[in-house]
Protein backbone atom coordinates (compact mmCIF):
# COMPACT_ATOMS: atom_id res chain seq x y z
CA UNK A 1 0.00 0.00 0.00
CA UNK A 2 1.56 3.15 -1.19
CA UNK A 3 2.53 6.08 1.59
CA UNK A 4 0.04 8.50 1.85
CA UNK A 5 1.83 11.99 1.04
CA UNK A 6 2.68 13.65 4.57
CA UNK A 7 2.09 17.20 5.00
CA UNK A 8 2.91 19.83 7.93
CA UNK A 9 1.18 18.90 11.25
CA UNK A 10 1.99 22.00 12.99
CA UNK A 11 0.75 25.82 12.28
CA UNK A 12 3.95 27.98 12.95
CA UNK A 13 5.61 29.53 10.83
CA UNK A 14 7.55 32.97 9.58
CA UNK A 15 4.91 35.66 8.58
CA UNK A 16 6.91 35.63 4.87
CA UNK A 17 5.87 32.30 4.59
CA UNK A 18 2.19 32.05 5.18
CA UNK A 19 0.44 28.39 4.91
CA UNK A 20 -3.20 27.55 5.17
CA UNK A 21 -4.51 26.19 8.67
CA UNK A 22 -6.82 24.03 6.68
CA UNK A 23 -4.76 21.26 5.08
CA UNK A 24 -2.85 21.53 8.41
CA UNK A 25 -5.51 20.41 10.49
CA UNK A 26 -7.49 17.92 8.37
CA UNK A 27 -3.97 16.36 7.17
CA UNK A 28 -2.97 16.14 11.10
CA UNK A 29 -6.32 14.24 11.48
CA UNK A 30 -6.05 12.55 8.77
CA UNK A 31 -2.59 11.20 10.03
CA UNK A 32 -4.01 10.59 13.46
CA UNK A 33 -6.94 7.89 12.00
CA UNK A 34 -4.25 6.67 9.60
CA UNK A 35 -1.71 5.84 12.53
CA UNK A 36 -4.27 4.11 14.93
CA UNK A 37 -6.22 2.12 12.11
CA UNK A 38 -2.81 1.05 11.64
CA UNK A 39 -1.36 0.14 15.21
CA UNK A 40 -5.32 -0.78 16.99
CA UNK A 41 -7.36 -1.91 14.11
CA UNK A 42 -4.19 -3.88 11.51
CA UNK A 43 -5.12 -1.27 8.79
CA UNK A 44 -8.87 -2.88 8.51
CA UNK A 45 -10.94 0.05 8.52
CA UNK A 46 -12.08 1.86 5.16
CA UNK A 47 -11.64 5.61 4.35
CA UNK A 48 -14.05 8.11 6.03
CA UNK A 49 -15.02 11.71 5.75
CA UNK A 50 -13.34 13.44 8.99
CA UNK A 51 -15.12 16.45 9.74
CA UNK A 52 -15.37 19.06 12.89
CA UNK A 53 -19.12 19.78 14.24
CA UNK A 54 -20.62 21.59 16.81
CA UNK A 55 -22.72 18.80 18.64
CA UNK A 56 -24.05 20.25 21.64
CA UNK A 57 -23.52 17.58 24.49
CA UNK A 58 -21.32 15.20 22.18
CA UNK A 59 -17.78 15.00 21.85
CA UNK A 60 -17.74 13.26 18.73
CA UNK A 61 -20.01 10.87 16.80
CA UNK A 62 -19.86 8.45 14.04
CA UNK A 63 -22.72 8.67 11.45
CA UNK A 64 -22.79 5.79 8.50
CA UNK A 65 -23.28 6.37 5.06
CA UNK A 66 -23.66 10.56 5.47
CA UNK A 67 -22.30 11.58 2.54
CA UNK A 68 -22.61 10.57 -1.35
CA UNK A 69 -20.27 11.44 -4.42
CA UNK A 70 -22.20 14.03 -6.26
CA UNK A 71 -21.62 11.87 -9.23
CA UNK A 72 -23.13 8.97 -7.79
CA UNK A 73 -20.06 6.65 -7.76
CA UNK A 74 -19.41 6.32 -4.21
CA UNK A 75 -20.34 7.14 -0.87
CA UNK A 76 -18.38 7.78 2.83
CA UNK A 77 -19.38 7.34 6.54
CA UNK A 78 -18.73 10.42 8.78
CA UNK A 79 -16.66 10.66 11.68
CA UNK A 80 -17.28 13.44 13.51
CA UNK A 81 -14.89 15.30 16.79
CA UNK A 82 -16.41 18.73 17.97
CA UNK A 83 -14.01 21.19 18.54
CA UNK A 84 -16.13 22.81 21.63
CA UNK A 85 -15.05 19.70 23.45
CA UNK A 86 -11.65 20.28 22.91
CA UNK A 87 -10.98 23.43 25.76
CA UNK A 88 -9.16 22.23 28.52
CA UNK A 89 -8.39 18.69 26.93
CA UNK A 90 -4.73 16.88 25.80
CA UNK A 91 -4.29 15.88 23.10
CA UNK A 92 -4.13 12.18 24.07
CA UNK A 93 -7.96 12.65 25.42
CA UNK A 94 -9.24 14.53 22.00
CA UNK A 95 -7.40 11.20 19.86
CA UNK A 96 -9.11 9.14 22.12
CA UNK A 97 -12.73 10.43 21.67
CA UNK A 98 -10.95 9.86 17.84
CA UNK A 99 -10.76 6.15 18.54
CA UNK A 100 -13.98 6.12 20.18
CA UNK A 101 -15.49 6.80 16.62
CA UNK A 102 -13.29 4.26 15.63
CA UNK A 103 -14.44 1.79 17.23
CA UNK A 104 -17.94 2.54 15.36
CA UNK A 105 -16.34 2.41 12.22
CA UNK A 106 -14.69 -1.29 13.13
CA UNK A 107 -18.30 -2.07 14.11
CA UNK A 108 -20.20 -0.69 11.20
CA UNK A 109 -17.50 -2.24 8.85
CA UNK A 110 -16.93 -6.25 10.56
CA UNK A 111 -19.47 -6.90 13.20
CA UNK A 112 -22.87 -6.09 13.71
CA UNK A 113 -23.74 -2.47 14.47
CA UNK A 114 -26.19 -1.80 16.73
CA UNK A 115 -29.30 0.42 17.03
CA UNK A 116 -29.17 4.40 16.34
CA UNK A 117 -26.74 5.94 18.48
CA UNK A 118 -26.71 2.50 21.01
CA UNK A 119 -23.20 1.07 22.39
CA UNK A 120 -23.50 -2.70 22.72
CA UNK A 121 -21.80 -5.28 24.26
CA UNK A 122 -19.62 -5.74 20.96
CA UNK A 123 -18.65 -2.60 21.07
CA UNK A 124 -17.55 -1.86 24.38
CA UNK A 125 -15.36 -5.25 23.99
CA UNK A 126 -13.93 -4.09 20.92
CA UNK A 127 -13.57 -0.38 23.23
CA UNK A 128 -11.20 -2.42 25.71
CA UNK A 129 -9.31 -4.50 23.17
CA UNK A 130 -7.58 -0.85 22.27
CA UNK A 131 -6.92 0.10 25.20
CA UNK A 132 -10.33 2.14 26.09
CA UNK A 133 -12.42 2.13 28.79
CA UNK A 134 -16.01 2.05 28.35
CA UNK A 135 -17.76 4.10 31.08
CA UNK A 136 -21.42 6.04 31.06
CA UNK A 137 -19.65 8.41 33.39
CA UNK A 138 -16.59 8.68 31.85
CA UNK A 139 -14.94 7.14 35.54
CA UNK A 140 -14.18 4.13 36.69
CA UNK A 141 -16.90 2.13 38.04
CA UNK A 142 -19.35 3.46 35.20
CA UNK A 143 -21.64 0.59 33.01
CA UNK A 144 -20.48 -0.18 30.02
CA UNK A 145 -23.25 0.17 27.75
CA UNK A 146 -26.08 2.26 26.83
CA UNK A 147 -27.55 5.60 24.56
CA UNK A 148 -24.76 8.36 26.11
CA UNK A 149 -21.43 6.56 26.69
CA UNK A 150 -17.85 8.33 27.46
CA UNK A 151 -14.52 6.64 28.13
CA UNK A 152 -11.07 6.55 30.16
CA UNK A 153 -7.66 5.72 29.03
CA UNK A 154 -6.78 2.22 30.05
CA UNK A 155 -2.90 3.02 31.72
CA UNK A 156 -0.69 1.24 29.67
CA UNK A 157 -2.81 0.57 27.57
CA UNK A 158 -2.97 -0.36 23.78
CA UNK A 159 -3.98 2.90 23.03
CA UNK A 160 -1.82 4.28 25.48
CA UNK A 161 0.93 2.75 23.88
CA UNK A 162 0.32 4.23 20.74
CA UNK A 163 -1.10 7.53 21.18
CA UNK A 164 2.75 7.95 22.98
CA UNK A 165 4.52 6.78 19.74
CA UNK A 166 2.07 9.57 17.58
CA UNK A 167 3.32 12.35 19.89
CA UNK A 168 6.60 11.46 19.20
CA UNK A 169 6.46 12.13 15.77
CA UNK A 170 5.69 15.79 16.30
CA UNK A 171 2.09 15.23 15.98
CA UNK A 172 -0.41 17.66 17.79
CA UNK A 173 -3.71 19.58 17.49
CA UNK A 174 -3.43 23.21 16.86
CA UNK A 175 -7.07 24.57 16.67
CA UNK A 176 -9.84 24.38 19.35
CA UNK A 177 -13.56 26.77 19.84
CA UNK A 178 -12.49 29.85 20.69
CA UNK A 179 -13.79 31.34 24.09
CA UNK A 180 -16.68 33.61 23.65
CA UNK A 181 -17.11 36.71 25.37
CA UNK A 182 -20.33 36.62 28.06
CA UNK A 183 -23.06 39.45 28.54
CA UNK A 184 -20.85 41.36 30.87
CA UNK A 185 -17.72 41.03 28.92
CA UNK A 186 -16.58 37.77 30.95
CA UNK A 187 -14.99 34.75 28.96
CA UNK A 188 -16.91 31.41 28.86
CA UNK A 189 -16.91 28.18 27.47
CA UNK A 190 -18.62 24.88 27.66
CA UNK A 191 -17.00 22.37 30.34
CA UNK A 192 -19.13 19.14 31.14
CA UNK A 193 -19.29 17.90 34.40
CA UNK A 194 -20.33 14.20 35.14
CA UNK A 195 -21.29 12.68 38.01
CA UNK A 196 -19.17 9.54 38.91
CA UNK A 197 -22.27 7.99 40.48
CA UNK A 198 -25.27 7.99 38.54
CA UNK A 199 -23.83 9.61 35.09
CA UNK A 200 -25.66 12.83 34.78
CA UNK A 201 -23.86 15.66 33.12
CA UNK A 202 -23.72 19.87 33.45
CA UNK A 203 -22.45 22.22 31.54
CA UNK A 204 -20.56 25.48 32.44
CA UNK A 205 -17.50 27.96 32.94
CA UNK A 206 -14.22 25.71 33.67
CA UNK A 207 -14.08 27.33 36.88
CA UNK A 208 -17.50 26.29 38.02
CA UNK A 209 -18.01 24.02 41.30
CA UNK A 210 -20.85 21.92 40.70
CA UNK A 211 -22.57 19.16 42.88
CA UNK A 212 -24.86 16.60 42.05
CA UNK A 213 -28.29 16.77 44.01
CA UNK A 214 -29.58 13.44 43.98
CA UNK A 215 -26.34 11.89 44.81
CA UNK A 216 -24.74 14.68 47.11
CA UNK A 217 -21.36 14.47 45.63
CA UNK A 218 -18.91 16.86 43.49
CA UNK A 219 -19.25 16.81 39.91
CA UNK A 220 -15.64 15.76 38.06
CA UNK A 221 -14.98 18.59 34.75
CA UNK A 222 -14.18 16.89 31.40
CA UNK A 223 -16.01 13.16 32.30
Amino acid sequence: MAKRRQTRRVYEHPLDQPIAITPVEYSGLQEAYDHFNAVLFDGRLIDVFITYQRRAHSAGYFSADRFAARGGEFGRHELALNPDDFIGRTDEQITSTLVHEMVHVWQQQHGKPASRGYHDRQWAAKMKEVGLQPSNTGAVGGKETGQSMSHYVIPGGRFADAFTKLAATGWRLNLESAHRAGPEGGRKSKTRFTCGQCGQNAWGKPDLAVTCTPCGIEMRAGG
